[in-house]
């Protein structure tokens, strides 16, 4: 059954009720939902290897780069980080935010509940908990832009995938052509990159409120959220809801159902590995070599017009992994589950480690080390995530959410555990 149309009904409630799905429909849906739940892990790891630079690196997101990691190896670390993560892995989050989207209508159909007021619920939800993400530990959160964009997603839920895909593609060309045209602009204006020093004191700032107590790392990050905010919407919040916008297609078009033609791999393949990696290798070079000015604006247009072509390779790249190898697939499912769960806890134990509520180790561990860091911490969360799932049949705040989402109170554990 898709998420177009019952059997009986419309996407509203009107459906024939989950006694109507067949044996073999159930097994393919669940199939398509441990695709899913692997891709969002997988994710998670691209969020969690950009997000901890936030927290490890003062200089990170400034007009600078930090003096203290000025060798050759740090540059390498910055650059990899940089042309494979940066921009990428919130594209595949949004994607997958608008898939899920698809699968949360086909649900409410099949439970015969209203779409909208269950959505509209869960959208509450998720921004509540951006909010206190936000303010309290990660001020680059992104859950409260996504609820918004959501509310977009609502209204444009009827589009036919065809139109979804186009208007998509129009946003993501008109927002990089305009950051092409601003980088263009500052280099004519004689700008190619910040003056050496320019991101010095809102380093230093950070560097005082994360090393100190955790009073000042508090005060820090609420104090920086709503400027934050602001620069989140501008800079991810056109890119993150054309990928709404793919996802809802892919979603409505049941993309994961099915082998995806080998034609189409090809191309996507063709596309990512060389236009896409072409363009986050270029916005890597300004990022790591020319920040702050005329020419990382300008790669950065390029990326937001490259981005989700190198995006699509993991997909594409993923889902034939997991065709091939289902213990991969397996592994990383339920750390997808657990996805929210998993999200707000990368940055608690970041926070942790390298803010003033823990360790304080911020500016202090080498760039090698903090790969290590985020390898220790995802391995952890696909280890503890299986574990927890055996034993309950939700996350913990995907528990609550999904309370708030569909009004009454789910199980709490397992039918194993």
């Amino acid at each position: 059954m898709s998420p177009e149309r019952g059997s009986r009904g419309t996407i509203e409630g009107r459906s024939a009720g989950p006694e109507a799905e067949s044996p073999a429909g159930r097994a393919a849906r669940g199939r398509r939902l441990t695709d899913v739940d692997a891709l969002r892990a997988f994710a998670l790891l691209g969020i969690l290897a950009v997000n901890v630079w936030a927290f490890a690196d003062p200089y990170y997101a400034t007009a600078s780069s930090n003096p203290a990691f000025a060798g050759p190896l740090d540059h390498a670390v910055r650059f990899v980080v940089a042309a494979l993560f940066e921009t990428k892995f919130y594209l595949l989050f949004s994607f997958l935010f608008g898939y899920s989207f698809t699968l949360q209508m086909a649900s409410a159909e099949r439970d015969g509940a209203s779409f909208v007021g269950r959505m509209l619920r869960r959208i509450l939800g998720l921004a509540v908990l951006g909010a206190v993400h936000g303010v309290a530990l990660y001020y680059g959160e992104i859950l409260v832009v996504y609820a918004g964009l959501a509310l977009v997603l609502l209204v444009a839920r009827n589009l036919a995938p065809r139109r979804a895909v186009v208007l998509g593609s129009v946003l993501l060309a008109a927002v990089g052509i305009l950051w092409v045209g601003l980088g263009a602009l500052q280099l004519a204006s004689g700008y190619p990159s910040a003056p050496a020093g320019a991101g010095a004191g809102e380093a230093l700032a950070k560097l005082a409120a994360f090393g100190g107590e955790a009073g000042a790392t508090f005060a820090f990050t609420a104090g920086h959220r709503t400027e934050i905010l602001v620069s989140l919407v501008l800079l991810q919040g056109p890119s993150a809801l054309a990928m709404f916008l793919f996802g809802l297609a892919a979603g409505r078009r049941e993309l994961f159902a099915r082998e995806l033609p080998r034609r189409a791999v090809r191309w996507v393949l063709g596309l990512g590995l060389t236009a896409g990696l072409a363009g986050g290798v270029f916005y890597a070079w300004a990022a790591t070599y020319a920040p702050g000015g005329g020419i990382e604006t300008l790669a950065f247009g390029v990326g937001q017009l490259t981005a989700p072509l190198l995006t699509a390779t993991y997909v594409v790249g993923c889902l034939a992994l997991f065709r091939r190898a289902a213990s991969v697939r397996d592994a990383l499912a339920p750390a997808g589950r657990m996805a929210l769960t998993n999200y707000l806890g990368q940055s608690l134990v970041l926070a942790l480690v390298f803010t003033g509520y823990g360790l304080g180790l911020v500016d202090r561990v080498a760039t090698v080390a903090v790969v290590g860091i985020v390898a220790a911490i995802f391995a952890a969360q696909l280890v503890a995530s299986r574990w927890w799932l055996g034993r309950h049949a939700y996350g913990p705040l995907e528990w609550g959410l999904r309370w708030v989402t569909n009004g009454r109170r789910p199980r709490w554990f397992s039918a194993r555990g």
